[in-house]
């Protein structure tokens, strides 16, 4: 059946877009080491050129050369020389977006440096617990999204959060919930004997994820709304920018480390 323009008029292209990136990212993460790292330095570059561009910041060598050059070789610098000089450089290259920005300054700048951040926290999960780990942490978000895009568009219903992202329902919220509660239930056993110390259920572990991928899409959709710019860019065909595809993957990276150290004191 042919796919009708309207609300699953973008499918075909998200979906080819999506095997593309599916295909690099596994490659990569199955490698490890230099080549995941160089993946999440070339992801690091679009977010802070993309951020950049939310802030309206001027065409030009500086921000469309310099400043992605900049983010991508100092998230392999992070890595290597680690903190506290690591994040110095990262704050670095969230100067440079504060500086080149016209609007938003403050925001853009913390959020660049968060987004670098979140491509470190990958190569840990990766780099400290393994393969395993590392592609449940991506299925979650990816169950997460997948759930809430159809569960969305079928069920409708009350918007979660209007005034921020206005095609963001309730429904789709719960959906992406479920998905990641399943996927932590499937990979469980799998979890437990890769030698993580689990201070919690990866059941629960999932929709903490889940939940936090969800609030680093809202994050994203508001600077947008902020911005008055309905993609962060057209790097991706079908969906958008780096930043509106790697969103959720921020927030769930950001709060990996964290939740584990909590859970770890709590239990």
């Amino acid at each position: 059946m042919k796919i009708e323009a309207g609300k699953w008029g973008d499918l075909r292209l998200r979906l080819i877009s999506a095997a593309v990136m599916a295909v690099v990212a596994s490659v990569d993460i199955w490698l490890g080491g230099p080549w995941f790292l160089a993946l999440l330095a070339l992801i690091s570059a679009g977010m802070v050129w993309e951020a950049a561009r939310l802030g309206g910041a001027v065409r030009g060598p500086l921000r469309d050369v310099a400043l992605p050059i900049a983010g991508g070789v100092a998230l392999i610098a992070a890595e290597w020389i680690g903190a506290p000089l690591g994040f110095v450089l990262l704050g670095a290259v969230a100067g440079a977006v504060w500086a080149l920005a016209a609007r938003l300054r403050h925001r853009l700048a913390f959020y660049a440096f968060f987004c670098m951040i979140a491509g470190l926290a990958l190569y840990g999960i990766r780099d400290l617990f393994g393969m395993v780990v590392l592609i449940w942490v991506i299925g979650v978000v990816i169950a997460s999204d997948v759930m809430g895009y159809f569960a969305g568009r079928v069920l409708g219903g009350p918007k979660f959060w209007p005034k921020v992202s206005p095609k963001k329902t309730w429904s789709g919220t719960v959906a992406g919930w479920a998905g990641a509660a399943l996927l932590g239930w499937l990979l469980g056993d799998r979890l437990l004997a890769g030698g993580l110390d689990w201070p919690i259920s990866p059941v629960l572990f999932s929709v903490i994820l889940a939940f936090a991928a969800q609030m680093g899409d809202i994050v994203e959709s508001a600077l947008k709304r902020k911005a008055g710019i309905k993609d962060s860019s057209s790097l991706i065909p079908g969906h958008g920018g780096v930043l509106d595809r790697f969103d959720g993957m921020i927030g769930a990276a950001l709060v990996f480390f964290p939740v584990l150290t909590v859970a770890g004191l709590l239990g």
